[in-house]
């Protein structure tokens, strides 16, 4: 071939290693990448650099990669990707990839590894990341022939996002990144092997029906799933439950699954969950549970958990299915298509709905709601922590922009989980089943790259906020206008309160006593530092925090010693609540309905 001949579709379709990653990546929809570089990954930096339709967002530390990641994909449905160097950069992923496990988020990490010839060998920078991250991810892969790079990045996306989502890594040895190869495009059918069912059994779905429709004290109880599964599982989610007059539950993860103003909502369950909402799930005769887990911060006790009752679950992920709870119907899918066949099924069946019995499950409900065990009291100077989330939630009412809630991990994650009301899914993000503090900074980054007109705010702990603090620094770099509200109480705010009332006061070690000034902070990070000492100080500083358009951070100083009830002890059951002073009513002690142990 001459120098001046025209290249042919075969050449045209041969590129390296990064750029078959790019290419693929665009495919696939790719807006954005959280990442780090480093060593092993500077091809990609470089074939990064020379394109326009992908954009890098530069963390300072690669568990903020993998937590914007999740953030931004939690927010949007779609896949959250990261961009790591090997060793250090592969390892310190770890975190946020167990995170997204354990969470159900759909996120692809690509990982830097050192040639090929030298893994085994101990080479710079060089990390077992496969093994390493087997147990932390749904799947991984280690790319060692270039060929199958393209399909690889591929496959990724499908297995992250089909069935119950989850992380994904890919290793890219170093010179599979330089060398040239074919570039293949996505495949025009799905994975042969994996195909998750998402489509219900008729059949569990009739008999589903059945046990509804006979129930006097049915109760819905929906999970993560429910938001995994994209609006229109929420949409159906309140469709059935407002048509069958039924009391719906939620977990953590699925706050914003129903409207929390909707007056057939009983709150959250499990350990921090309403008083209600937990006697309801102890008390039912009837559960549907759809896409929910049964973990154990929503269980308690498995063998005094909702005693007697049938149980019906309804997950995408069947190795979900009778592994923590045995249940009476188990029906497999999507739960967007569980809740239409539901929904589909309960109009068919003309089997008549007890009523009567209905009304009197929803009197004994009103009767545990009016113990209103949310109360407390704003008395003098010192801020209640639940005062200031519940006046941030209000003040955000009022100003009426779409706002996202991210969190840390502890008191003010509950107090949070208790007192902002989300009418919407995907407006909250937490990390559930993992706890990971220093999770809220960086999914707040996530969330606000992809919705920058949001009102992001990451409602923190001064203790938690510190685990991922360096990510300000993201935050001033993309003039991202994120919101951090502290609860201060110079405590380990969760620790201390297991430390009280289950070890006898000993405070060992949860104590922080050199915090640093978190308004100087902020400002050293180009941003707004805010302090509110005093509750008359409150509701200014929240009004000015909301209306400045730059990063905030705003140190609430809280109520040191303040506990967040109701409280079940773990492994305790659901009708052995711990209940705060303010929420006791009147007599305390064992109740027909629940055991108030202080």
């Amino acid at each position: 071939m001459s120098a001046t001949a025209p290249a042919t579709a075969a050449d045209a379709r041969t590129m390296t290693g990064a750029e078959i990653v790019l290419r693929a990546l665009k495919e696939q929809g790719v807006e954005v990448i959280f990442g780090y570089p480093g060593g092993a990954v500077l091809p990609l930096y470089d074939a990064l650099f020379q394109q326009n339709a992908i954009r890098h967002v530069l963390v300072r530390h690669e568990q903020a990669a993998v937590h914007a990641a999740e953030g931004y994909a939690r927010s949007t449905g779609k896949v959250g990707v990261v961009l790591v160097t090997s060793g250090p950069g592969a390892t310190n992923a770890v975190t946020g990839l167990v995170d997204a496990l354990m969470d159900s988020v759909p996120v692809v990490c690509l990982t830097g590894q050192v040639p090929t010839h030298l893994i085994g060998n101990d080479a710079f920078q060089e990390a077992d990341t496969t093994g390493i991250t087997r147990p932390a991810t749904k799947h991984n892969y280690l790319v060692k022939d270039i060929r199958r790079l393209a399909a690889t990045v591929h496959e990724a996306f499908y297995v992250a996002k089909s069935g119950r989502p989850g992380p994904v890594v890919i290793d890219l040895p170093k010179d599979i990144l330089i060398g040239k190869g074919p570039y293949t495009d996505p495949p025009a059918e799905p994975h042969r092997s994996y195909r998750p069912q998402t489509e219900p059994d008729a059949e569990a779905i009739r008999r589903a029906v059945a046990l509804l429709k006979r129930a006097e004290r049915p109760v819905v109880y929906a999970g993560g799933g429910v938001v995994n599964s994209g609006p229109e599982a929420s949409r159906l989610l309140t469709e059935f439950v407002r048509m069958t007059g039924m009391p719906c539950t939620t977990t953590l993860m699925a706050l914003g699954a129903f409207p929390a103003s909707d007056p057939q909502f009983l709150g959250m369950l499990g350990m921090h969950g309403l008083y209600e909402a937990n006697l309801a799930m102890h008390g039912c005769d009837v559960m549907l549970n759809v896409g929910a887990r049964f973990d154990d911060r929503v269980t308690g006790s498995l063998a005094h958990f909702s005693p007697g009752s049938r149980k019906i679950h309804a997950d995408i992920d069947p190795s979900s299915i009778n592994k923590n709870v045995k249940v009476d119907v188990a029906i497999v899918g999507d739960a967007a298509r569980v809740l239409a066949a539901l929904i589909e099924a309960w109009k068919a069946d003309e089997t008549p709905q007890d009523k009567a019995a209905l009304t009197r499950w929803w009197r004994r409900i009103d009767e545990w709601r009016a113990r209103d065990c949310l109360r407390y009291r704003q008395e003098g100077r010192i801020i209640k922590p639940q005062h200031a989330v519940k006046r941030l939630y209000e003040i955000t009412r009022e100003l009426g922009r779409d706002t996202i809630i991210t969190t840390e991990v502890g008191q003010h994650q509950m107090w949070a989980a208790q007192f902002f009301g989300f009418e919407r899914p995907n407006r909250w993000l937490t990390s559930g089943g993992l706890g990971t503090m220093g999770y809220g900074l960086p999914a707040a980054v996530g969330a606000q790259i992809a919705h920058p007109d949001a009102l992001v705010i990451d409602i923190a702990g001064e203790a938690s906020i510190l685990m991922n603090i360096q990510e300000m620094g993201t935050l001033a770099q993309y003039r991202l206008p994120v919101k951090v509200f502290i609860l201060n109480n110079e405590y380990m705010g969760m620790v201390r309160q297991w430390q009280e009332l289950l070890h006898g006061g000993r405070y060992s070690e949860s104590y922080s006593a050199a915090l640093p000034d978190f308004v100087k902070l902020a400002e050293s990070f180009h941003a707004v530092g805010l302090r509110a000492e005093a509750a008359d100080d409150l509701d200014r500083v929240i009004r000015e925090m909301l209306a400045v358009d730059r990063p905030v951070i705003a140190d609430i100083c809280v109520d040191k010693e303040e506990n967040c009830f109701p409280m079940i002890p773990s492994g305790a059951p659901h009708n052995q609540m711990i209940l705060g002073r303010d929420q006791e009513g009147g007599a305390a002690g064992v109740t027909d309905e629940g055991k108030v142990l202080v």
